[in-house]
């Protein structure tokens, strides 16, 4: 069993842990897979310039450090802790109104990537670089913050083109994905250490990158509440 998180962010945009101190916290809790998933904002609109002026999103600049360090700690959490670490980044399209903001996780991805494209572009160059689109958090989240329900919206057209779509982020879960029909994906996004207790994915397969992008392509994966300190019990979601 591999316990993953893939939805993480480290101090790089907002997170409050260092990629090393992640590794760490991860590591120590027996996960098995995690992602890293920075903030990539679109550069051309006004919140994407003031994520920039906050260092909130990875720019041309910072993105070979971000992706070199996290090359350096995944040769560390392998052999300290036999834990997968997956670069990835979260393509960031927000705008005033809810429905037209969006999120995409890339998952396994190796170059930059500007996230001012259209959606559909973004995951199809998502999957010409080998990694895996997530759409994040793509329903209500059930809290009072600015919602991303772009991708929702248009989850017809992009059925088949997106690889998952979160079914959890944090302690939510989202209903509508759950009865969708649509291949998912339970994570954290964690920004805090506190947000570690949510719901989490569970994959059975070979302990090694490929593998894991592999198995949530196919939907080799299960999903588990996770306290902030262990797996609580035969809680699958889709039981």
């Amino acid at each position: 069993m591999i316990l993953a998180d893939f939805h993480i962010h480290s101090n790089f945009t907002d997170g409050k842990l260092s990629i090393p101190e992640l590794i760490d916290f991860y590591g120590k809790r027996g996960f098995g897979a995690i992602a890293i998933t920075d903030h990539l904002c679109e550069s051309s609109s006004w919140l994407g310039h003031a994520a920039r002026f906050l260092g909130h999103t990875l720019t041309p600049a910072t993105f070979p450090l971000y992706l070199e360090v996290i090359k350096t700690e995944s040769a560390r959490a392998w052999a300290q802790y036999r834990m997968v670490v997956i670069p990835g980044f979260e393509l960031s399209k927000n705008s005033i109104s809810n429905f037209r903001s969006a999120h995409i996780l890339g998952l396994g991805i190796s170059e930059f990537l500007p996230a001012d494209g259209d959606a559909l572009e973004l995951v199809r160059a998502i999957r010409a670089q080998g990694g895996v689109s997530v759409a994040a958090h793509p329903v209500s989240t059930g809290k009072l913050e600015k919602q991303t329900l772009h991708l929702w919206n248009r989850r017809e057209e992009l059925r088949g083109e997106i690889d998952a779509w979160e079914v959890a982020s944090g302690q939510v879960l989202f209903q509508d994905v759950l009865k969708s029909g649509l291949p998912m994906l339970a994570n954290s996004d964690l920004h805090r250490p506190q947000q570690i207790s949510a719901w989490k994915t569970v994959l059975e397969c070979e302990k090694h990158p490929e593998a894991i992008l592999d198995a949530i392509r196919k939907q080799e994966v299960s999903f588990k509440y996770y306290d902030g300190d262990r797996v609580k019990g035969n809680n699958d979601i889709r039981e």
